[in-house]
């Protein structure tokens, strides 16, 4: 086995050591607010990548739009 590699007892282990330092009711708080955490980072990259489109829609209309009025 090299370094670096995650077993599944690996994670069995540190999911008991969390259930130690938390307890089972707090545990599933934490849960909670990593999920929301989560969600929160996804749904801001992706608005900003929304904007960047946006912007380059405006900018391709505005440069077609002034093509346009030059060649009038």
């Amino acid at each position: 086995m090299g370094v670096g590699v995650i077993e599944p007892w690996h994670l069995v282990l540190i999911l008991i050591i969390a259930l130690v330092i938390f307890g089972p009711g707090k545990l599933g708080d934490v849960g909670g607010a990593l999920g929301r955490g989560i969600r929160e980072f996804k749904s801001s990259m992706n608005s900003e990548i929304d904007e960047k489109k946006e912007d380059k829609h405006a900018d391709s209309t505005a440069a077609k739009k002034e093509v346009s009025e030059k060649a009038s």
